[in-house]
């Protein structure tokens, strides 16, 4: 099984409960029980960033002031003891190690856009890693998306690093300054198109259609292997809301960013042992590069064959040469991995007034609205064990999952846009 990364894993107080079961409302956790989430949050707030962040940075505390920007970035919280803790960090950047300024960066592109242009710049126009650079650079691309201002963030890159064309991260950073905000305004050739190639895959495709701002939900729906939709008893189209954003919300490029849009393998199903995702079974995905080519193709011998090739024709002819489908194809020669499509034992009211509630962010997985009982540990709701159930109802246990940004309205993708796109389809056949 993929263990996904857990981000406060050594922080939580509670034993997890995972017998695997098949009926949703066996499915328990004692992590969502009231007076266990209270004290994970007075816990949170008071120890792992409050104490933390009033505490003396120095090599025997970091690896706390580390942690507590972890807790930041996934729970998107700010406030006085979160900025005194930014100031100390600014202020000690020099000296950290690198994942404690990785968690740093991340962070303030969560919590605080525009918050920190100085400091940022000051970082940006000193550092000398390629992915530490490419997060203030998009930091303050995001401040300022100016063609002008582009350019000028192209150049201190390419004198700081002359060979940024073979650094992977520089490469799609350069793409994003480039590419990034005429591609949020241009519309994707027609979906149908999509539905029409699985005929020549044969596989089943889950498809996870997303806005290009990731604040807001997007929903998933179930090709099966012959070429039907997964629907209801009464003939209406499954769908299931899923999140694809991080909680810094970082581009797909950098780790723990957004959830790349492309093409991914599913690899079957399994059950985390990860507190905050929770024990609903999850889907399995390869990204590529993360895995053999065989494995990530469903068949044999395809590592002697040009996989770039065979990625793209897992796509219809005008979407192979559409750039945004390559992300989880380049973030995957970067080096990303473990994303899978799960459900979320976190309290949404953290996130109470974001446009996502009551989903929860992740590290870039694909998460699923799911609800819980806070008095029996039991599912209220849960989008992830439906979307699981309807991908076995049907033959096989693989196949491939899909991401597409389908336009950048700032609202959640809607049924009756997604069944549109398939009542087309149909009539088609």
């Amino acid at each position: 099984m993929k263990i996904t990364r857990c981000i406060l894993y050594a922080l939580l107080l509670f034993p997890f409960f995972s017998p695997g079961q098949e009926k949703r409302e066996d499915i328990y956790t004692d992590v969502v029980l009231f007076p266990n989430r209270e004290a994970f949050k007075k816990d949170l707030y008071e120890r792992v960033i409050g104490k933390t962040f009033t505490t003396p940075l120095d090599s025997n505390t970091e690896y706390k002031y580390l942690s507590a920007c972890w807790a930041v970035s996934q729970f998107l919280f700010y406030n006085d003891s979160v900025q005194k803790g930014f100031d100390t960090l600014f202020s000690h950047y020099s000296n950290l190690e690198y994942d404690t300024k990785k968690s740093f960066l991340e962070a303030l592109y969560g919590t605080s856009p525009g918050g920190y242009t100085e400091q940022v710049q000051q970082i940006l126009d000193r550092e000398t890693d390629p992915t530490l650079f490419s997060i203030c650079a998009v930091y303050l691309f995001r401040v300022n998306g100016s063609i002008d201002h582009g350019n000028d963030l192209k150049i201190k890159m390419t004198e700081k690093f002359p060979g940024y064309d073979s650094i992977a991260v520089l490469q799609e950073l350069q793409k994003y300054i480039d590419d990034h905000p005429s591609q949020v305004i241009h519309s994707t050739p027609p979906i149908v198109q999509l539905f029409k190639q699985q005929r020549s895959i044969g596989q089943k495709i889950i498809y996870s259609f997303q806005r290009w701002n990731r604040d807001y939900p997007g929903l998933a729906l179930i090709q099966n292997a012959d070429g039907t939709f997964a629907k209801d008893a009464q003939g209406k189209l499954l769908l299931f809301e899923q999140l694809a954003r991080s909680g810094s919300g970082l581009p797909y490029f950098i780790r723990n960013g957004n959830t790349p849009q492309g093409v991914y393998s599913i690899q079957g199903l399994d059950v985390s042992h990860d507190h905050l995702i929770g024990p609903t079974p999850n889907i399995q995905l390869l990204m590529p590069f993360e895995g053999s080519w065989d494995r990530f193709f469903h068949q044999p011998g395809v590592d002697k064959v040009d996989s770039i090739m065979m990625y793209r024709l897992l796509l219809p002819g005008e979407w192979q040469n559409y750039l945004p489908m390559m992300e989880a194809w380049y973030a995957g020669k970067i080096g990303r991995t473990e994303i899978i499509a799960h459900g979320t034992t976190i309290d949404p009211e953290y996130f109470k007034d974001r446009p996502f509630y009551p989903l929860t962010p992740t590290l870039g997985c694909l998460c699923a609205k799911e609800l819980w009982n806070p008095t029996s540990g039991r599912l209220l709701a849960s989008e992830q064990f439906s979307l699981v159930a309807a991908f076995q109802s049907s033959p096989g246990n693989k196949g491939y999952l899909y991401v597409i940004n389908v336009d950048n309205q700032q609202k959640p993708l809607t049924r009756q846009e997604v069944e549109s796109w398939v009542n087309k389809f149909e009539s088609e056949q």
